[in-house]
Formats: C-alpha cells, structure tokens, sequence
C-alpha cells in the first residue's frame, strides 16, 4: 500500500510557518566547447579566477567542464538569479568558447583531448587532480564528462522542532540526523519520479556503451531507447558497478558511516591491479574501493558545510547530517542555465513529502529493487503501462504518480501559504500533466529535438542561443566589481596555499590515508 500521510499532512497543514526557512544551493555542471561544437583543450581561463579556491566558479573533472555554486539562500528566486549571473559572466570571459547545454557530452573522437583538472602546486591541488586521475584509470575520462545538475536542501530548525521537539541544532543533532536519512530512504524508494519529469538524455553516444542491444541507432555515432527518460543515471551512463556491492543503506548514521569507512579503506582487486603510480607518477590516489568520499555515486547523498580541514564522515559524527545534496538531476536543455523554477519548487514539495511520509528501514534486498527501479524508468520510463517493484508487487506508474501526486498537491498549498506565492501550486498542476501524458515529459521532448537534429547541431544551436541571451543580460545580483574581487581573492588564495606549503605530497597523502581508518 503507498504510505498513507494524512496524520503527517494535517500537522503540517496546521503549521505552515516551520517551512519559512527552507535553504537552498545549486551546482550545476557545464561543459566548456568551442564555437564549432568540440570539447575545448584550452585550460580554465584566469579571467574566471583560480578553479581551486573560487568560491562560485570551479571546475570538474575536466579542465574544460565547468561549475558554478550557489551559496546557500532562502529564495529559489534569488538563488536561480545568482546562478544567472554566473553564467552571465563566464559567458563573457569565455570570449571563444560556448557553455554545452545537455548532459550528455558533445561528440568526443579521442579521449586524450580530455584534458584532468589543473588546480596548481599545492598539496591540496595536487591532490585534487591525482584523484581525477584515478577516476580517469578506473572509469574512463568519457564517462566523467556527463554533467548534472545538483540540488542543496535544508529544512528550517522550527520543522525539526516541531516534528522532534529539538531545542537547537547542536543539542538535536541525532534527531535531524535521522529525519535526513527518513527523507533519503524515501528518496530512493519514489525519487525516480525526478527521472521521469526532468530526465534529458534519453540518447547517448555509441563510444559509452559496450553492447548494442536494445540500443537504437541513429547513425554509426548517436543511439537511444525509444521510452528513456534518463541514460545519464542509468547503467548506460554515470555509473560505477564495483560500488554495487558496497551494502550502504540509510537507516542509521552509525551504519551508513560504518559502511563508507569499510570502502575507503578495503583495497580493491581490480584497482590493485592498476598500481598507484606508473612511470613515477601518480595515477590514483589509492587502491581502495573508493579514493575518497565523493567518488560514491548515489542519486541523493547527506552533506554538511565542511571547515578547516573536516572529513564529511568525521562532520558527521561529530556535528550531524546539515543538508542533502540531490543529485539525479540532469541538465535541463531549455534553460540556459540548466535548470528552471518548476523543477525547483517541485524538488522541495517532493523533499518535504519525503521528510514527513513513513518509512521503514530499508534491506539490502529492497535497496537492489529501489536501485532496479530507478533502472526502468530511466531505460523505460515512458512506455505505456510500465511498472516498477513496490513491496514485491508490480505497480504502474501512472497509479503511483497520481496517489504521489494527491499528497504533493496538499504540500504545495502549504508552501504557497508560507511564502505567500503561487508557484508551488502552479508547479504541481502543470507537472501532474506528465504522469498521464509521458509526451509532455522533458524527455520526450528532447528526442524529438534530436532525433530531427542530432546530439552536436541541437546542443550547438542552444549554446549559440543561449550565449547570445547571456551575454546581452545585466547582472541581478553580483555586481562586476564583486566578480573582480572574487577572482583576484581567489588568485591571492592559491598564492598563499602553495608559497606555505611546508608538506611533501607524500607525507600529505599519508595523513589523509591515515584518517581513512
């Protein structure tokens, strides 16, 4: 049966004012072309400052994919002007180049034109593109050219509050820990609803995937699944399949802390096999199952701010889980900066459902079906009366859609009240729309875009379009002296770091491999 919330949403209907307070955070990836549509071999332009210490604007994995980062805002407005801005100015500064507008890739012939990101001499920047080497030896560089969109949720302290009785953040720690890890387990459970409305890369190059069925060709470059919503997220894409193994669940902080300790520090056969350094060079930074946190691939992850020189895991015993960090989003081609206000508001209505509606622990067994179904609506999410695995019975989509949808329609209303707006409401209207009609779906309508155009002429088009609309628009809310300043502090940062590095690399390594256990 789908969780009956009607006691949780009378009590929230109750109390609209403890979501006055949401914060949020957008990084959203961008791959840096050149005019004619090629990944650029060009390095991080100085123009946007040092990628390792700016605050807003950084870089991936690649030299040439780029991010940008929002700080942390209680308005989806002002935060989705913030990141026009940045786009704005890099648009400018990119002069030559142009910002790809999907998640999959431009065509990349040769993968030695992927060039690992450069962040200086210091150890910390050393580290940093040593870990990206790894990546490139364990994975391949093309599939770490993927670019997502990654949503920061945090609820206000008068929500835990009033759900838990929690005086402060301190004190409530472990309440708050736990009410992340209620919300993540029900991320995994009904989060795939967030591949079947915005999932936008329903085709994908031949050069990523190994076998050719079920594909559909294109042409001898481009293939796709005729009811994909999202190859990026599926086992087609962004993927990691020696991490299937790993057992890590969420139903307590202790295990979840637990279980990523164990792949931090269990050596893997295969990657063993590669050796830490070939020809006196580091070619990753370890053999373990994963280098360091971040190289867990999950749709949703806990996050907090980290100070100093913080491990995540350690922050989080010591302070608790702060935020999640939503990260199935693909980059949403008709917008210019990736993603809009309708996916937005929609994300936070489906959070707070996920926050408050019951859910139980969640087994290893269960956990492989939830990661199933993610699987089906990404590879098939838009055939008709297609099913995914709910308490081991099949379940259509549209059914599970509705009822979600029912629920979601009452959290909106409560948001509206909060904020005083409509958008929430409005959102639910127009997306409850798709659940019955997959042709609205973001994915559909990018198939029919490329399959008229192909991958590179579609994306080359709206990066062309998108530049010339950038370009020509006045900043919001960063002013041009505050984009200067941010560069050059960031200049001056990395200065700093490596004129005082007393450290060797190795000795830095050490340390860091030292606290792994």
């Amino acid at each position: 049966m789908f969780p009956n919330i009607s006691k949780e949403l009378l009590w929230l209907e109750s109390r609209p004012e403890i979501l006055n307070g949401i914060q949020r955070g957008i990084e959203r990836e961008a791959l840096r072309i050149t005019k004619s549509g090629f990944i650029s071999d060009t390095p991080h332009t100085e123009e946007l400052g040092k990628a390792l210490t700016h605050k807003w604007i950084t870089t991936d994995f690649t030299e040439s994919l780029l991010e940008f980062i929002t700080p942390a805002d209680n308005s989806i407005k002002n935060t989705l002007s913030f990141l026009r801005d940045l786009h704005r100015h890099a648009s400018i500064c990119l002069k030559n180049d142009r910002i790809w507008p999907l998640s999959i890739p431009c065509f990349i012939e040769n993968e030695d034109k992927i060039i690992i990101a450069q962040y200086g001499t210091s150890n910390l920047g050393r580290f940093k593109s040593i870990y990206r080497e790894g990546l490139k030896n364990r994975y391949g560089a093309l599939m770490q050219t993927i670019a997502g969109v990654h949503y920061n949720f945090s609820l206000p302290i008068e929500f835990w509050n009033s759900k838990a009785s929690i005086d402060n953040i301190k004190s409530g720690k472990e309440q708050i820990s736990e009410g992340y890890l209620h919300l993540i387990r029900n991320y995994y459970r009904f989060g795939w609803i967030i591949s079947y409305l915005f999932g936008a890369s329903p085709v994908i190059w031949k050069s990523f995937i190994k076998n050719k069925n079920p594909m559909i060709f294109l042409n001898h470059k481009e293939c796709y699944l005729p009811y994909a919503t999202s190859l990026r997220i599926s086992d087609f894409g962004y993927t990691n399949k020696s991490q299937n193994n790993l057992n890590i669940t969420f139903n307590n902080l202790d295990s979840y802390i637990l279980s990523v300790k164990k792949a931090l520090s269990k050596s893997s056969s295969k990657f063993k096999k590669l050796g830490i350094k070939r020809n006196g060079k580091y070619i990753q930074l370890n053999t373990n199952i994963l280098q360091i946190e971040n190289e867990l691939y999950t749709p949703i992850r806990p996050k907090r701010v980290l100070k100093n020189n913080d491990f995540m895991l350690e922050a989080f015993l010591n302070k608790g889980i702060e935020y999640v960090e939503v990260r199935s989003l693909d980059v949403n081609p008709f917008s210019a900066i990736g993603i809009n206000e309708t996916q937005a508001s929609f994300i936070e209505i489906f959070l707070i459902w996920c926050a408050i509606a019951k859910t139980p622990k969640i087994s290893n067994k269960e956990f492989n079906r939830c990661k199933q179904n993610w699987n089906f609506i990404t590879t098939k999410g838009r055939k008709p009366d297609q099913t995914i695995n709910y308490k081991n019975k099949n379940k259509s989509i549209t059914n599970i859609g509705k009822q979600l949808f029912d629920d979601l329609a009452r959290i909106a209303k409560v948001l509206d009240i909060c904020y005083k707006t409509n958008l929430y409401q409005n959102t639910c209207h127009k997306l409850n729309l798709m659940i019955e009609n997959p042709s609205l779906t973001y994915s559909s309508l990018v198939l029919n875009e490329i399959l008229e155009k192909g991958i590179n002429n579609y994306g080359l088009e709206l990066s062309k379009k998108y530049f010339n609309q950038l370009i020509n628009e006045k900043y919001e809310i960063i002013t041009k002296e505050q984009f200067e300043k941010a560069k050059l502090d960031s200049i001056k940062k990395q200065n700093i770091m490596e004129q005082n590095e007393k450290k060797s690399f190795e000795e830095y390594l050490r340390t860091y491999t030292s606290r792994l256990t």
